[in-house]
């Protein structure tokens, strides 16, 4: 399915690597321009910004800190004099770490909040403003199925993904009917380059095994199936959605934790007795 995306001005977050580098790709892929942000280390994102160009699309490659607010505003100003004008935002940027309640600092707590919806929020806020200058746009912000469900170590973490998945819904109710549509997606399990460097002994072949035995689909997420969902939400072809967040998780949420197994039948009997034919 073409998604028509010919001629959309895209900013991408976050999109050296991971979801955020499929992202902008798949934009570029369906027409658009795109411009790519990374925050500190380049890490792919010239890459990303190579492969757009190959595509015969228009590209900037923007550094901003997500730490600092400052920076962050003046990304979304960069990115409207690089392409003349935004019509997408992707808010994909974000950082995770786990770590007992209890040994939570305020130092971190300050940083997971300001680099994953702090920053989020005040993009938005400049990009927005250029959106109503020329009809409206569409803003699509990556949350996680930790703004869902809960996990251990994961308090702060999950925190800001709730969050986002909140303003979501009101900042969506406040723009629509100034033609700008908000919405969200929340993977579930999608394996980037990251795990490689934060699980220790991680490799494919077990988090194909581990995925085939946890999630109700047999396996995990592909990066290409979060982007083109991306893409989605900000075309034509979902004029109608506003204020969602869409869960694509191979349906992980969907499973109540306390079935063991769900790939047999269950041998328990509830209903016997009085549930006709049980």
């Amino acid at each position: 399915m073409s998604l028509q995306m010919n001629g959309k001005r895209v900013l991408v977050t976050g999109s050296g690597t991971g979801i955020g580098r499929e992202v902008a790709l798949e934009f570029a892929r369906e027409g658009a321009d795109v411009v790519v942000h990374y925050s500190h280390s380049d890490s792919g994102a010239s890459e990303v910004a190579e492969e757009i160009r190959r595509l015969g699309r228009r590209t900037a490659l923007l550094k901003a800190d997500f730490t600092d607010v400052d920076q962050v505003q003046e990304l979304g100003r960069q990115a409207v004099q690089a392409l003349g004008g935004l019509d997408c935002l992707v808010n994909n940027a974000g950082i995770t770490f786990n770590k007992p309640f209890l040994q939570v600092t305020k130092e971190q707590f300050d940083t997971l909040y300001s680099v994953n919806i702090r920053a989020q929020f005040f993009l938005t806020q400049i990009v927005a403003e250029d959106m109503l200058k020329h009809g409206g746009g569409t803003v699509c912000n990556i949350t996680s199925i930790h703004g869902i469900s809960g996990a251990p170590e994961h308090s702060v973490y999950a925190g800001t993904k709730g969050a986002i998945i909140a303003y979501t819904r009101s900042l969506a109710v406040e723009l629509a009917h100034q033609g700008i549509r908000v919405n969200a997606i929340a993977p579930g399990w999608v394996t980037v380059e990251n795990y490689s460097k934060c699980i220790p002994g991680f490799n494919e072949a077990d988090a194909r095994r581990k995925a085939a035995e946890s999630v109700p689909l047999g396996r995990s997420g592909e990066k290409r199936e979060i982007a083109r969902l991306a893409v989605f939400l900000c075309s034509d072809a979902a004029a109608y959605i506003v204020g969602q967040t869409i869960v694509a998780d191979g349906g992980t949420t969907s499973l109540m934790s306390l079935i063991s197994d769900f790939r047999n039948a269950s041998s328990a009997k509830f209903g016997s007795g009085y549930v006709p034919g049980v």
